[in-house]
This record gives C-alpha cells, structure tokens and sequence, in this order.
C-alpha cells in the first residue's frame, strides 16, 4: 500500500503512540557505552582505523522499534564484540526530552537527517570513512549475533559498489550508465541518500545516456514529481480534511503526468480516502481503475487482496475503524512507521508525534 496513503490513514494513531511510547534509558547513549555522537571525529577515527561508519538514527526515548534494537541488540556483549574491529558507532538521536542533547549535537543531527534524507526511526546506515552510505537497514529480530551477521552481509556492498563503479568507468555511453544505475539499485538506498551523496555518479549517467535509453532520468523525475504529491497530501492529511484530499488527488489524477507505478500510487490513493470514508463501494472501483493502469505491476497484482480488505470492512463498517487501525500496525511490520523487519530497506520507520515530526 502506497506510503502516503498509510500516512493520511494514520497521522492521529502515530501522533498518540509516539507520546505513550516513552522509555526510561539510563545512559548518556541509549545503546550504552562504545557509542559516539560526534560525526566529524567518528569519520576521523573510522579513517584512521581503516573501519566503517555505523549510524543509528534513532528516537532513543520515543520510539517503540528502536528501543527494541538497543534492547536486543546494541546493548549485548556479543553485538559489541562483533563490530568492535569493523565500525565505529554513531548515534543521531532525536529524543523526546531534547534535554538530553546539546545544542551543537542537535543542530547536527538535523542536518545529518536531511542530508541522509532520513524519513523514520530507526534507520541504520552503513557508511564508510568518509560518511558516503553503502548500505542500510533497520530493527532486525533474532538477537545480536543474527544481526552481525546481517551487518557483515550488508557491509559487503561497500566492496560491490567499488567494483561496479569501476567496472562501468571502463565503459562507454548507454552501457556505461546501465552500469552505473545498476550500481547505485544495488545498494537499495532511498532516492533522497543516493541524490545526496551519488550526485556525481548520476550526472555520469545523464552524460552517458543523454537519450535515457537507460529510462533513470525518466525514472528519477517521476520519483520526484511523486514525492511532491506526496508533500501536498500530507497537508491535507495534517488537517484531516478528506474531501480537500480527495479533490486533490483526482484533479492530479486529470492532469496527467503519471506513469505506470507512479500513476497507481495515485491512483491507490483516492481509494484509500475513500474507504476512510467509508464510501467502499467508490473505493472498490478506484481500486479495480488503479489496476487497470499496470495490471501486472507489484502494485496491481496486490490490488486484489486490498479489494477484499474493502469487502470485509464494508461488510462491517463499524468496525471499519478498528480494521484500519489492524491493518496499520501490520503494516509497521512489513515495512511501515516503524521500519520492522526488512533489513534491505530503510523505508519509512516510526515517527515523531506529527508536531514534532521534520520533514
């Protein structure tokens, strides 16, 4: 289900489980000694050390996943002995009581999680020396040895993204940027990190591929035109004004612009106001039309199962509500607010009450 659909449907629920979420800890760092706040010397240091960047974005105070993984993880012998000669570990913490920051570190951390483009909590980078991120992942069950083992697998795609980048600078035009773009997928990083610290390596690809044989760029403006939609809903959302959403989203849906996945997005959207109205008959067709875009997408082979969430909640109205709220904290599992298990993806973890939340 598109994100921003799973935001409007959620704004007030994550605003109350950020507040009752909150956890005591007892440490000047969360995941307990070993931990350094400061970016710049971790960098230094990693350098020096020839080792890693581990960065833990994390809400220590707040949120429910990342409290988790300190418990779990961070916090056992066996975690800290198994990275101790591969990372440095940095914690970016946005806690509920910014007491217990600095105002130099919180300034710091602000712009660490722009310039990462970090969306939720917890959020893992693996980064080398020079802060530049390889690989990301989140909260992870299983214990701490499970996760080094995790953490070993990922940290190889430092090694793959060096070979691949020198593979494709002995290329030439359209197979040179096919390289690339191949490349940077690898990692599985979100659009905002790889536009952050890969800028170089995708104006190689546009030079490369001035005709966009490849379809990146192609790729690229449709991910941001959709990010922008995405940005105007939420205002909609903030407000809790459904029928101003749902104006939105069909006027966009008239002026065209959208393609494939993206137009399905879109789409999926409308239904997903709709059936938080509780108008699931409306829904059901703007499920059947979002199909009807891209039948054999991800996107449109999941179409029926969300049409018989539809039917099981218009069959029950009443308990529509308690549906939707199910349904939610499902998909925090899968790969929602609170970035649960999907180690590859980083994708939209917990977040702050919506007041407080940095977008």
């Amino acid at each position: 289900m598109p994100e921003h659909s799973q935001k409007f449907m959620k704004l007030n629920a994550l605003s109350c489980a950020a507040l009752v979420a909150i956890h005591c800890v007892g440490s000047a760092f969360a995941a307990g000694e070993g931990w350094t706040s400061d970016f710049e010397a971790a960098k230094k240091q990693a350098a020096e050390q020839k080792k890693d960047l581990l960065i833990d974005f994390t809400g220590s105070d707040w949120c429910g996943w990342c409290i988790k993984l300190n418990d779990e993880v961070f916090k056992k012998d066996e975690f800290k002995a198994g990275v101790k000669d591969k990372f440095v570990l940095v914690e970016i913490d946005f806690p509920q009581d910014e007491k217990k920051l600095s105002e130099a570190t919180k300034k710091q951390n602000e712009a660490l999680q722009e310039k990462y483009g970090i969306q939720g909590f917890p959020t893992i980078l693996l980064a080398d020396a020079e802060g530049k991120p390889f690989a990301a992942t989140g909260y992870e069950e299983g214990g701490p040895v499970k996760y080094v083992e995790l953490l070993d697998g990922l940290r190889a795609k430092k090694t793959k993204r060096d070979e691949a980048f020198a593979a494709a600078a002995k290329a030439e035009g359209v197979e040179q940027a096919k390289k690339y773009v191949a490349a940077l997928k690898a990692m599985e990083l979100e659009d905002a990190t790889v536009n952050g610290f890969y800028g170089d390596i995708v104006e190689k690809i546009k030079k490369a591929d001035p005709k966009d044989e490849s379809g990146f760029v192609k790729q690229l403006e449709m991910k941001a035109k959709l990010a922008k939609f995405e940005e105007e809903l939420n205002g909609y959302a903030e407000k809790d004004d459904t029928e101003g959403a749902l104006k939105f989203v069909e006027k966009t849906l008239a002026e065209g612009g959208f393609e494939g996945e993206a137009k399905q997005q879109v789409a999926l959207t409308k239904a997903m106001i709709l059936a938080h109205q509780k108008k699931f008959d409306d829904a059901i067709k703007a499920v059947d039309a979002a199909k009807a875009i891209a039948p054999e997408s991800e996107i449109g082979k999941q179409t029926e199962m969300m049409k018989q969430r539809l039917e099981e909640m218009k069959k029950n109205p009443s308990g529509a509500e308690e549906h939707d709220h199910d349904h939610d904290h499902d998909h925090d599992h899968e790969a929602g607010d609170e970035k649960a298990p999907e180690p590859a993806k980083p994708a939209a973890e917990e977040k702050k009450p919506a007041t407080e939340e940095k977008k």
